[in-house]
């Protein structure tokens, strides 16, 4: 009997917390499949996943290689072709085909805190998983998305995807965060890496009235959550996102489509929070 492998690619990797929760999903469902972390940089990247035999069936992936792998697979989703990156690949009859279970993860996250709708916010950071928080925000009916940035000439590719996804998306120095406006916002995503210093505290207004949802988990807190929870303000870490999007990409490696529910879904999902 043929063992099928999956696994979390990555630079750094060793810390990812992906094996756990795909483990205890697949010993859930009775799949005696494995799944491990493998160290690939973007130079990497297309050769380790074109040079995949027929015992592969998907891989996960962290960034920076969510944007390099895209050239060499074969097909795509509606939200890996609108944000430009996929964080899953499946091997389906020698086909390589990707996914973006990112936006899905942002989503179910933010519904977990209460957020089912907005109309407000603003994006802290300019790489794939912002892509991802501004097509999730405009999900949600966010009409208006600040993106924040260093440099915000960066920010034009983002400002086309939020245009294609249904949101205005305005670039701005990074240094907004502490502009006292009066306009209120709803929900603020930082997607810095994890212990990365925005360099700026937020206006006390914006930390009393958003909702901070920081993608990092490790460290934690992060600058910015700290200043969030000393004001008591709410904050929710990426624990969550990264739970929604496995259980998505879970999805996608036993039945191949992210929306279609997995068997026993409800327990699948609690073994794997179990997990983190």
């Amino acid at each position: 009997m043929t063992t099928i492998r999956l696994a979390v690619l990555g630079k750094p990797i060793a810390h990812s917390k992906s094996p756990g929760l795909h483990l205890a999903a697949y010993r859930r469902l009775g799949l005696p499949w494995e799944y491990e972390r493998i160290e690939v940089d973007g130079a990497e990247v297309g050769e380790f996943v074109t040079g995949r035999d027929a015992s592969w069936r998907g891989l996960s992936l962290t960034m920076p290689l969510k944007y390099d792998v895209v050239p060499v697979l074969d097909e795509v989703d509606v939200i890996a072709r609108l944000t430009g990156a996929a964080n899953t690949v499946l091997f389906d009859g020698g086909r390589r085909l990707g996914f973006n279970t990112d936006v899905g993860g942002i989503v179910r996250s933010l519904g977990e805190a209460g957020v089912e709708q907005a109309r407000t916010a603003i994006v802290v950071g300019g790489g794939a998983t912002a892509a991802s928080a501004i097509v999730a925000l405009a999900e949600l009916g966010v009409a208006t998305v600040r993106l924040l940035l260093r440099r915000p000439e960066a920010g034009t590719a983002l400002v086309e995807l939020g245009r294609s996804a249904g949101a205005r998306v305005t670039p701005e120095h990074i240094g907004g965060l502490g502009d006292r406006r009066e306009e209120p916002v709803d929900v603020v995503v930082s997607t810095l890496p994890g212990g990365t210093d925005a360099g700026v505290e937020a206006s006390d207004s914006l930390v009393a009235n958003a909702l901070l949802l920081d993608v990092a988990y490790a460290p934690w807190p992060t600058p910015l959550a700290s200043q969030w929870l000393a004001a008591g303000g709410r904050v929710i870490d990426g624990r969550g996102m990264l739970l929604h999007q496995a259980l998505l990409q879970v999805r996608v490696f036993v039945g191949g489509d992210p929306t279609v529910p997995l068997p026993d879904e409800h327990d699948v999902l609690a073994v794997m929070r179990e997990t983190l």
